[in-house]
């Protein structure tokens, strides 16, 4: 098939422009295609979550395992409730406490799921990941095509996540139908997944909205650490989205490096040393020098500003993949506020247990 490319100025959805662009691509969800559209985060992969079909063909397109369960995204305000209550049964009081401070926004809620969810957006468990998208592209699309919207990253599966519609045609063109471009996206990682009907509740993948933050809205919250650790290719459905143990992984391999920020040039040299026979990549925060001369730099952004490294974090392991790099040099950074889901991404992408 020819993959549409579908340009949407979010600054201004009313052009005429804007909205033949969204109407195509909302024609295109109700007939049970598939259409990558722009979040706050990153770009998903879109069918109507409510035909099992048009799920199907998500996970033909990404190659993507019937044991990964993926996220419905609604569309706002009143037409979003009414979405809710058809994908799930009830809403704890914690979960609307969550709703009220943080949707629209990247924060993906577990829910028991209703009989009109199909089996494989939940890979058979009993409850579906939900969130209200904080993007006003995705929004719109979904209002216009009348039906929430499943939607995990628009990339092949575990490959690194897509923040620009040219990522997602590198990985997916001519595999699905179209794709709505509104230009980067903002976090640059994942949503955050919370089970709130736990007591403690869980983070089952952190993202923008932290541990913190949900604590002092909801009560006591923790990390999700599965027993015995997670497998590359599980025996049993995940209990949510972003479990595997290999994710968001360049072609190169990517080996982390983790020291103090006044020890990250020295340490990230003698990492090169060790790699001297590669062609070595780095992941160069703004306040480190390049450690070796002539070698393949992407500016990450400040270590200072860790919401800098997450929104650049998936296009600079892109952009290093593309200069033919076969090995990544990247810092870890603190698992402080958004660095504990960087943390978990770059884990993932080296195939590293833990977070």
């Amino acid at each position: 098939m020819k993959t549409l490319r579908l340009v949407v100025d979010p600054a201004n959805l009313t052009s005429s422009k804007a909205e033949k662009a969204l109407e195509r691509g909302a024609e295109i969800l109700r007939a049970g295609g598939l259409v990558a559209l722009p979040t706050e985060t990153v770009y998903g992969l879109g069918a109507n979550a409510l035909d099992a079909a048009a799920v199907g063909r998500i996970f033909a397109a990404k190659q993507r395992p019937a044991w990964d369960p993926i996220i419905i995204h609604i569309a706002g305000t009143d037409r979003g409730k009414a979405m809710l209550e058809e994908l799930v049964e009830e809403v704890p009081e914690a979960a609307r406490r969550l709703m009220e401070a943080f949707w629209p926004g990247p924060l993906t809620l577990l829910l028991r799921r209703s009989a009109a969810v199909p089996d494989a957006v939940t890979a058979g468990r009993a409850l579906v990941g939900v969130r209200m998208p904080a993007h006003p592209v995705a929004l719109e699309l979904i209002r216009l095509a009348g039906v929430p919207v499943a939607a995990p990253s628009a990339n092949l599966f575990g490959h690194v996540s897509p923040t620009t519609a040219a990522h997602v045609l590198q990985d997916l063109d001519g595999r699905i139908d179209a794709v709505v471009d509104a230009g980067p996206t903002a976090h640059g990682v994942e949503s955050t997944v919370l089970d709130p009907c736990r007591t403690p509740m869980a983070i089952y993948r952190p993202g923008a909205v932290t541990a913190e933050q949900i604590r002092a809205v909801a009560g006591a919250v923790e990390v999700f650490r599965g027993a015995g650790g997670l497998a590359e290719a599980p025996r049993t459905a995940l209990p949510s989205p972003g479990l595997g143990l290999r994710h968001y992984a360049p072609r190169a391999r990517l080996v982390l490096v983790e020291a103090p920020l006044a020890e990250l040039g020295a340490r990230l040299g003698e990492a090169a040393l060790a790699w001297a026979a590669e062609r070595v990549g780095f992941m160069l925060p703004a306040e480190v020098d390049a450690p070796v001369e002539g070698a393949a730099v992407f500016a990450w952004g400040r270590w200072s500003a860790p919401e800098e490294l997450g929104r650049k974090l998936y296009a600079g392991l892109r952009a290093l993949d593309a200069e033919g790099c076969t090995v990544i040099l990247c810092p870890i950074p603190p698992a402080e506020g958004i660095g504990a889901a960087i943390r978990d991404r770059l884990r993932k992408a080296a195939h590293v247990a833990g977070v």
